[in-house]
């Protein structure tokens, strides 16, 4: 009995030994991160019967930490179902794995167990946990819950435990519980204020972000850099130059531009600004710049209208020793459809290719935009059959791309297509859609578009509502196309809806309904802008409404300060030349602040025509011939004037001029559709 008792003694002694070496082995592992000694390791703590020891809870929850140091899901699950004493802690870490391993469900399922078990309960650490968990899946009902059991926790006051319901709040769109939260914080730290003012600006809410900044600066919170790279995008969302420079000096006061991603947000601020060359000098004096620096440089200068100079980057970029990513090439891509640089575009594919970057969807869609405005369509069909035809970015990049070469009839068969592949439309679909309806003005066409669009709940997008009324108005259905205006609730009216109604009526003659319209817009509180004033002067000009087209003009340039544009002074001049005042419309071009364009000088020309006044018409086309030499209209319409007063063979000397040059007056055809035949 006696030499029984000491054998196990002996035998406990060295299981204690072992598990020790154990456990001084596994720090050792986890200090060189070698996942496949410590599986070994674990292996022999099985085979050695060291983990079915009754000293082995220690052992096991230093196993199952290694594994979720390495984020191994399934092992740590296994380590942790085993073990039968579970702390708050462990419980803690198995939700923080999930989390950290993009599974928020699972960090759920295990609070819930964790509430179950009644062996612990959730402290301080937990609820940032779940409540991250919550965000993630934007659970806000669950959020609330938790945040109530914060609350009966006595949680009120902690801070990091605030600053995840701050968090929670704003990434389900619960700006004002946030605020709520905020201001009954009894301390809050720069994260609490950081978080504050990037949750306004992902939400949309980019004055408020601004207002929360002043506020930190006012209450002496000392800001950090992710204060900076939150308030950055927000001055660039607003395009408020001024605030920008103030924050770009506090960068420098408090030494926080020394992060790549502070300065990187400096140049993405000066871009949206419109300030490349600021831009540009912190570029400059980067010390080290990467992928982003670049392709925030590229994205600036092609949202300035310069696609040249972001082109130019490309070849400073790989000097740099920068390699362009999915987004630089997409980019690049942009920039070479916008200049209809089809060579350099075939470059940057067969870029792509050697980089095996084709096949982003992001690099297939520019692709498919950039072979389509350089007029390369059948290139564009080529690259979409290759894509998965899954995703609806690449199938919106092929619909704008036949609108814009004009096959309306084959976006419309790529609609349905995308339909029957159970491609998902969104109204970025739709926006690059109804164009195609508005070239056929095919009446039947758009009455089933309208039906699909009720169906589909589409309907409900403003953009999508402007795009139908154009359809209407160019089938000449004014009837349907106010049926949709009036569907829309009157504080969703913005001012291209009101320009689109408006321009309908005028083209089809109807200035007055045009004016009152306008006259409603007016009274609603939306402010017209150039289109909206080009849309009722152009009604006014087609109606004869002068006195009313007069006045128009007036109440543009007094009661909202706007400087005419030349498409304001083409209204102006058609209007006084249609009624004859022409001399009067001479004289307006002449007092024009800036030199007439084609279209000014062309709609004076059309009224000379019609009331058959040669010498300002001989004005007009002499600066016509010099400004488009290439236009048939101008020298037909001209040899019309000399034919009208019976100057044959000032006629004749124009129809000589357009030989001379090689000039043909394009066949006019008429379309007549058949159905049922």
């Amino acid at each position: 009995m006696k030499g029984t008792s000491q054998a196990l003694s002996k035998t406990k002694h060295l299981l204690i030994t072992t598990a020790t070496q154990c456990e001084s082995l596994l720090r050792s592992y986890a200090a060189t991160l070698s996942l496949t000694k410590t599986k070994q390791l674990h292996a022999h703590t099985i085979t050695s019967g060291l983990l079915s020891s009754s000293n082995s809870a220690h052992l096991c929850s230093n196993l199952a930490k290694m594994y979720v140091l390495w984020g191994f899901v399934p092992h740590a699950r296994r380590m942790f179902d085993e073990m039968p004493d579970r702390s708050s802690f462990f419980y803690n870490t198995m939700m923080r794995m999930y989390i950290q391993n993009g599974v928020p469900y699972e960090a759920l399922c295990v609070f819930v167990e964790m509430l179950s078990s009644r062996q612990c309960w959730p402290d301080n650490f937990t609820y940032p946990i779940v409540i991250k968990a919550c965000a993630d899946l934007s659970l806000l009902s669950i959020g609330v819950v938790v945040h109530g059991k914060t609350l009966k926790a006595g949680l009120d006051l902690d801070t990091f435990v605030q600053n995840s319901l701050l968090s929670m709040y704003m990434n389900c769109g619960e700006k004002e519980e946030a605020r709520r939260v905020f201001d009954t914080m009894w301390e809050r730290s720069v994260v609490s204020w950081n978080t504050m003012i990037n949750g306004y600006l992902r939400n949309g809410c980019a004055k408020e972000a601004m207002m929360v900044f002043s506020w930190m600066m006012e209450e002496g919170m000392e800001p950090d850099c992710a204060t900076m790279v939150s308030v950055l995008p927000a001055c660039g969302y607003l395009k408020d130059l001024v605030s920008g420079r103030r924050v770009h000096a506090l960068v420098e006061d408090k030494g926080l531009g020394k992060k790549i991603v502070a300065r990187n947000a400096l140049v993405d601020m000066y871009a949206k600004c419109g300030s490349m060359d600021e831009a540009r000098l912190v570029v400059d004096k980067m010390g080290e710049r990467d992928v982003i620096t670049w392709t925030t440089m590229i994205n600036g200068y092609i949202l300035n209208g310069d696609a040249r100079s972001a082109l130019a980057l490309c070849q400073l970029m790989h000097f740099d020793g920068v390699r362009p990513n999915s987004v630089s090439i997409a980019s690049l891509l942009s920039a070479c459809g916008s200049l209809c640089y089809f060579e350099y575009g075939r470059c940057f594919h067969g870029w792509a290719i050697r980089q095996k970057l084709e096949s982003d969807v992001m690099v297939e869609t520019a692709l498919i935009d950039m072979y389509a405005k350089c007029k390369k369509i059948y290139l564009s069909f080529r690259v979409f059959a290759k894509t998965t035809k899954k995703r609806t970015v690449p199938w919106n990049a092929i619909l704008s791309g036949c609108i814009h070469n004009g096959l309306a009839r084959e976006g419309i068969e790529f609609f349905k297509q995308m339909l029957m592949d159970t491609v998902q439309p969104n109204d970025a679909t739709l926006n690059s859609l109804l164009p195609a309806y508005s070239i056929l003005a095919d009446l039947q066409q758009a009455t089933n578009i309208h039906c699909y669009l009720v169906r589909s709940g589409f309907l409900a997008s403003i953009e999508v509502a402007t795009g139908l009324i154009d359809i209407y108005s160019k089938c000449g259905s004014l009837e349907s196309a106010y049926k949709v205006f009036s569907g829309v609730p009157e504080k969703g009216k913005d001012i291209v809806l009101w320009s689109v109604i408006i321009a309908s009526y005028g083209v089809h003659g109807h200035g007055e309904i045009a004016i009152s319209l306008f006259n409603q817009m007016i009274q609603s509180g939306v402010k017209p802008n150039e289109v909206t004033f080009t849309s009722v002067l152009h009604a006014c000009s087609h109606a004869g409404l002068v006195d009313n087209g007069l006045n128009l003009f007036k109440f543009m340039l007094e009661n909202h300060k706007m400087s005419p544009c030349p498409d304001h002074y083409t209204c102006l001049v058609d209007l006084l030349g249609r009624a004859d005042r022409l001399d009067e419309a001479y004289d307006l071009i002449r007092t024009m602040p800036f030199k007439p364009n084609c279209a000014v000088w062309g709609a004076l020309l059309g009224a000379c025509v019609i009331h058959e006044n040669v010498e300002l018409g001989e004005v007009a086309a002499k600066w016509l011939f010099e400004l488009e030499p290439e236009n048939t209209g101008n020298y037909i319409l001209m040899a019309k004037i000399y034919a009208a007063v019976g100057r044959w063979k000032d006629a004749e000397n124009v129809r000589h001029m357009m030989n001379e040059i090689g000039l043909r007056k394009k066949v006019a055809h008429s379309l007549v559709e058949v159905r049922n035949v």
